[in-house]
């Protein structure tokens, strides 16, 4: 069992119930899915380049990423429908735990001058979004190998009710939010 998993069963729970007087083990939040997201601009002129970012994705993720695929045509930006115009991965169960346990132990302190992630990202519906810039900072990532810098949008479903307590449940997971109080 993952560590980040076994801690909240053990812990997490328990300090939530306290917090929010839950009267059921079953109304505390908890997270259900991270899904790791990258469009590729450049997509429709490299057909390349989703390849390579489904590559990458899977390296991180330790799961195989698929390409997304353009729902519409946009002239302007020379895209047909069904043309791949980038990358996800969704993460559950042991997989998203030691995923999320990397990334915030590993990946995002390799991040230059890091002081915390911000906590605007909440969507009022107790889901989390940030953005990574490099993908260099996730250590499986060889840099002599990349063609290019690329970021990334990872989100958090949980199945809390409110971002307050969705935001307890991440930072008791380990998320490093930005410190307010300095």
């Amino acid at each position: 069992m993952a560590r980040l998993r076994d801690q909240y069963q053990k812990e997490i729970i328990t300090a939530l119930m306290e917090k929010y007087q839950y009267k059921s083990i079953m109304q505390v939040p908890k997270l259900l899915k991270i899904v790791v997201n990258r469009g590729v601009g450049a997509a429709t002129g490299d057909k390349k380049l989703v390849d390579n970012s489904v590559d990458e994705l899977t390296i991180i993720a330790g799961q195989k990423a698929v390409p997304t695929i353009s729902k519409k045509a946009v002239s302007n930006f020379k895209l047909r429908e069904g043309m791949p115009i980038g990358a996800k991965v969704t993460l559950r169960s042991n997989i998203m735990y030691e995923f999320m346990d990397r990334l915030t132990s590993v990946a995002l302190p390799r991040v230059r001058d890091f002081q915390g992630i911000s906590d605007k990202g909440f969507d009022g519906r107790g889901n989390y979004t940030f953005g990574v810039t490099e993908q260099i900072i996730f250590p499986e990532i060889s840099i002599d190998k990349i063609n290019k810098i690329q970021g990334m949008d990872i989100t958090f479903v949980t199945s809390a009710k409110t971002d307050a307590e969705s935001y307890e449940l991440l930072k008791a997971l380990g998320m490093p939010f930005v410190n307010k109080n300095k």
